[in-house]
């Protein structure tokens, strides 16, 4: 039996000391009220910016900043980031896979806590092209989160190239470094002129930005050395995706933010136990990468045709398994669940629901059996177990099929 390193058990002590201080102490509430005020103040005096810079819109600026948001989107790096897996960068891959989940989960709270509006519309013209920006619209606006993941994902991406290619000429270092800052500055530039953002929400979404990539860049080895090397790996990562759906702010209102952390919580934990696992058979250092003769570019196609096709079909199957297994479960141990979206037979009528947050609220009491309600939501188990089910197929099952199809 493996020891458990005391690091693991402080750090899993410690989250959930602060799940339960923070819930005990109401500070969510307390934060809220000394900084919404504030934000809400400067989004409505920096509206007159925002409507200066939609005085240029025109078709082509509206076509082109909408597209630029799509590049950034989280449905976006959903594909890119098997595309990286399965090219043979897979260091790259998993960093960025886990660096993609803390800026969600630390962006995705600051706004839960904040709860500062977007700003309004009318007077401003808010552009949504795509179901995935009409979705984002529905979440608070401090910080933004586009400009937050651009920040931290092309600094990250940079820094890993120069590092991959040992490229110490300060030139292309600094051509580098200009390419991400004005790629950051026109997403930044797009989220304003769309109308999603006010500048204050900017100007957080670049401070964070810059602080999570500092922390990163000075831990990601040590994460990534315990990933596919460290003992109690998957138990470990387990409980902590566990303890971080409780370590969620309850917002004022329901937003989707919540459901996006779930989902990327579930892809992280997916990840870390599919590399774990398999890290000696297909994610080490010495695995083909494309363009190489051990990784032709048909043969890289051929990953593509099969691979996508696969984990969207892990994913509508393991939705359904989920959806199947997890009532029966809490059925069997005397637990009452209700479902706002996945499980039709388990859905409330609207004059049963006191709020929304129930899916978001109280996870802590909910954990204790101190919450009054009388079923508990069962759609964040379906869709964590989901987004896991979907990211370990990325790492483990798809390889294999790549194996076994001599791609």
């Amino acid at each position: 039996m493996e020891s458990i390193p005391r690091w693991e058990v402080l750090s899993l002590c410690g989250i959930g000391t602060w799940v339960i201080l923070s819930s005990m102490f109401n500070v969510t509430q307390k934060i809220r009220s000394l900084t919404q005020p504030w934000v809400s103040s400067y989004v409505v005096s920096t509206t007159p910016i925002t409507l200066k810079i939609q005085k240029y819109h025109n078709k082509y600026l509206d076509a082109f900043f909408s597209a630029l948001s799509c590049v950034v989107s989280v449905p976006f790096y959903t594909a890119f980031l098997p595309l990286l897996f399965w090219s043979g960068h897979c260091k790259l891959a998993r960093q960025m896979t886990l660096l993609m989940a803390l800026c969600d989960y630390i962006g995705n709270c600051i706004k839960d806590v904040v709860c500062a509006p977007r700003p309004s519309a009318p007077p401003v013209r808010r552009i949504t092209a795509t179901e995935d920006e009409k979705e984002n619209a529905l979440e608070y606006g401090l910080p933004s989160s586009h400009t937050l993941n651009t920040v931290c994902l092309s600094g990250f991406l940079l820094q890993y190239i120069l590092s991959y290619t040992q490229n110490d000429d300060a030139i292309t270092g600094l051509a580098g470094l200009v390419i991400v800052c004005l790629f950051v500055f026109f997403i930044a530039l797009g989220r304003i002129y769309l109308g999603m953002h006010s500048l204050i929400d900017i100007i957080a979404g670049l401070a964070f930005g810059l602080a999570i990539l500092a922390s990163w860049l000075s831990v990601h080895k040590y994460i990534d050395y315990f990933i596919v090397s460290g003992q109690n790996v998957a138990s470990f990562w387990a409980v902590l995706c566990f303890l971080l759906l409780f370590a969620y702010p309850t917002p004022q209102l329901p937003t989707p933010s919540f459901e996006f952390h779930t989902a990327f919580n579930g892809v992280a934990l997916g990840i870390v136990i599919g590399v774990h696992q398999t890290y000696h058979q297909f994610h080490h250092e010495s695995v083909p990468h494309v363009f190489t003769p051990q990784l032709t570019l048909p043969a890289f196609l051929g990953r593509l045709i099969v691979g996508y096709p696969t984990i969207l079909l892990v994913r509508f199957c393991s939705k359904a398994l989920a959806k199947w297994m997890l009532p029966m479960l809490a059925n069997a141990l005397g637990i009452p669940v209700r479902s706002s979206s996945y499980v039709p037979s388990l859905s409330v009528s609207a004059s049963a629901k006191k709020s929304d947050q129930i899916k978001q609220a109280g996870y802590i009491q909910k954990l204790f059996f101190f919450s009054q309600q009388d079923s508990f939501e069962v759609d964040t188990g379906i869709r964590l177990f989901q987004y896991a089910s979907l990211a370990w197929s990325v790492v483990d099952l798809v390889p294999s099929l790549f194996f076994h199809l001599g791609l």
